[in-house]
């Protein structure tokens, strides 16, 4: 756990429980990773926001820790900070940050660092919720996350006493029996369960799994707030997020977003090259010796289908085509790994909304209004 600052100095002891009992608090949870948890919470955050709320937001648990200055704090919290005038400390709205030896010294020393983990999240709650209509607590993965160390979603949920919504994947038969599994856990923690949000539905399918998911979950005693349509934007990687997963070194880096919709290995001849380009979006993956590849793409300007292109097996082109291509202002990257490596690699990234994904977030905040009983959720509460 790392070492930050401790809020609310002049209260004595440990608080086992926040002193803001008033403020109305919504706990999201997930059935898994990477099922919309923080798209859920940036959307109820601008949505709550448009109301005229003043929201405050919390992830009390950092799964991916990165620095925000001398501040161990969660990706997801720098998204929501970046994107809103929350006026809260970044170490309130992410307290706890799990290093790689906190387990071993959690289970070697439980009675003591036990109650000091739910003072650290209880103080950080209550400085989140200082002028706050209502604050958005964010978990990390589903409800037993973190359970080894006595911090899973449902202990923090009841922890805070929050209640609770889950969001899980569109469907009906497996989705469901997930929610059952996790509404148990929240169910022995005392925590109650307001609504369940249906994520990344096909569009054609939203009335059948409104009607048919919605039956089920009624079965359980737990509403649909909404069922929101996957978008196909979101799961599109930019090209920084590409470079990161396959550990590319830029060789001529966009200025402004690429998104990559489209994955092809350039295994094609120079002559079909274009017929291969007709998606809007597509990133090529070719060793940097298929110099007539390389050409066609020179002597397409360009297109304004190709969003980019990456040099595998540590092959480089030559001076003059790296130059040109830069002029076509291609943009670049390579990479030691051969191209079916990197082409599976890209196709089973996850990929995470980011500060930079200005593109995303308009979305993101016209989806989840537009398909979410917000004020059902707040009459919950």
């Amino acid at each position: 756990m790392a070492v930050r600052k401790r809020f609310a100095e002049n209260v004595p002891g440990l608080l086992l429980r926040p002193m803001n009992l008033d403020t109305r608090r919504v706990f999201v949870a997930a059935t898994r990773m990477n099922d919309g948890k923080t798209t859920t919470c940036l959307g109820l955050t601008a949505a709550l926001q448009a109301m005229g709320l003043h929201v405050g937001y919390i992830k009390p648990i950092a799964q991916r820790v990165v620095m925000s200055g001398d501040d161990q704090v969660d990706e997801d919290t720098l998204l929501i900070d970046g994107l809103f005038d929350l006026d809260i400390p970044i170490a309130a709205m992410s307290p706890v940050a799990i290093g790689p030896d906190f387990t071993k010294q959690y289970l070697e020393n439980p009675n003591e660092i036990g109650p000091q983990l739910k003072d650290r999240i209880c103080r950080a709650f209550d400085r989140t919720a200082y002028g706050k209509d209502i604050v958005v607590v964010e978990g990390s993965g589903h409800a037993g996350v973190g359970s080894v160390f006595g911090a899973s979603n449902a202990d923090n949920a009841k922890v805070l006493g929050s209640k609770a919504i889950i969001v899980a994947a569109g469907g009906i038969g497996k989705p469901i029996d997930e929610i059952a599994l996790n509404k148990a856990l929240f169910d022995k923690a005392g925590v109650e369960v307001v609504g369940v949000i249906l994520n990344k539905v096909m569009p054609d399918k939203l009335e059948f799994i409104r009607d048919f998911a919605g039956r089920g979950l009624r079965r359980l005693g737990v509403p649909l707030l909404g069922v929101v349509p996957l978008q196909e934007m979101l799961v599109y990687p930019n090209l920084d997020q590409v470079a990161d997963e396959t550990k590319a070194r830029w060789i001529h880096q966009p200025a402004g977003l690429r998104r990559v919709r489209r994955v092809v290995i350039g295994a094609m001849s120079a002559r079909r090259s274009a017929e291969y380009l007709r998606v809007p979006g597509t990133l090529v993956i070719v060793p940097g010796d298929r110099e007539d590849l390389l050409e066609a793409f020179i002597a397409g300007s360009g297109s304004k289908s190709l969003t980019g292109v990456i040099f595998s097996n540590g092959l480089l082109p030559n001076d003059d085509i790296v130059r040109r291509l830069k002029e076509a202002d291609i943009p670049m990257a390579a990479v030691e790994a051969e191209c079916f490596a990197v082409t599976a690699r890209i196709n089973n990234m996850s990929v995470k909304t980011m500060r930079q994904d200005a593109d995303k977030i308009p979305v993101i905040q016209k989806m989840i209004s537009e398909s979410v009983d917000i004020q059902g959720l707040l009459r919950s509460l």
